[in-house]
């Protein structure tokens, strides 16, 4: 396990608000410091865990594609897919128009 990082003091803190363009307050800086070092500590426990012989990954879970085969079948003809509009021109489907001329 790797060793714990140090501490974030509060002038660190400051620091790193400064270059990151964050206008912090005292109090602000006093209630982040020690809440980082905690994240920065847990980082820290978290590396140790994955060793050499642990291969990186994406996910925990091994992923299999679910979908089924990409098949041709045969669908409907022109004919059969209008054969139940209630309106034809042109072998197409007629609606309404929607839009005027002014558009």
């Amino acid at each position: 396990m790797p060793d714990t990082p140090p501490a974030l003091t509060r002038e660190d803190v400051a620091h790193l608000a400064d270059l990151a363009r964050i206008d912090l307050s005292d109090a602000e800086l006093d209630h982040l410091a020690p809440q980082l070092s905690v994240i920065l500590e847990s980082v820290a426990s978290i590396q140790g865990v994955a060793g050499d012989d642990v291969p990186p990954t994406s996910h925990p879970l091994p992923l299999t594609n679910v979908f089924r085969e990409d098949v041709v079948t045969p669908g409907l003809s022109a004919a059969e897919a209008l054969a139940g509009a209630p309106a034809v021109e042109q072998q197409r489907f007629s609606v309404p128009r929607i839009l005027g001329d002014e558009q």
